[in-house]
């Protein structure tokens, strides 16, 4: 029996993933520098001298999806913006319910976080990122509140869209999204 269990550790793929073809890696490369360069931009122009941000670390996984892994489900408009949006939400509402406890309030809000956006279809792994960043943020993080969930993690992600169904329509190999809802 334990046997067994190990064995489901050695994987069932015999080889590296296949290769994408170079104009992929382009295009990949010029959408998340256009997205984060876009959300960057908004940030600086927007918020300098508050302490507002567009620019969390999970949109930086969230441009490998939509730029990187376009078809992928977890790429979609709904998963990209409802899944930081939830995780959002819960990532402040743990800070503000356990933050007394930093350790049980990180861990439920990736947890919680995970399990909600399965049951609202909205699956983004950088969502479990956003959620801890609203758990283990700055102070000024903090002080955001609910307004955290609106400015980075609601309007971050849309910057990121905008720019992914412009710049992932231009090649005629590439199609953004494959499905909205």
């Amino acid at each position: 029996m334990m046997q067994d269990y190990f064995k489901k550790m050695r994987g069932t793929a015999q080889s590296a993933p296949p290769r994408v073809s170079h104009a992929e890696v382009i295009w990949s490369w010029i959408g998340a520098f256009l997205g984060i360069a876009a959300v960057a931009w908004l940030s600086h122009l927007l918020f300098t001298g508050t302490d507002l941000t567009l620019t969390i670390g999970s949109l930086g996984a969230s441009a490998v999806l939509v730029y990187g892994a376009v078809r992928s489900p977890l790429a979609q408009p709904r998963n990209l913006i409802g899944g930081h949006v939830v995780s959002a939400l819960v990532g402040v509402t743990a800070w503000q319910w356990l933050g007394g406890d930093p350790w049980l309030a990180q861990s439920v809000a990736v947890a919680t976080a995970i399990a909600l956006m399965h049951l609202t279809r909205t699956l983004h792994p950088p969502g479990g990122a956003t959620a801890l960043i609203a758990v283990i943020g700055s102070e000024e993080v903090h002080a955001l509140g609910y307004l955290f969930v609106l400015i980075p993690a609601t309007l971050g992600p849309l910057v990121l869209l905008l720019v992914a169904l412009i710049v992932n329509n231009i090649p005629a190999n590439r199609r953004y999204p494959e499905v909205w809802l």
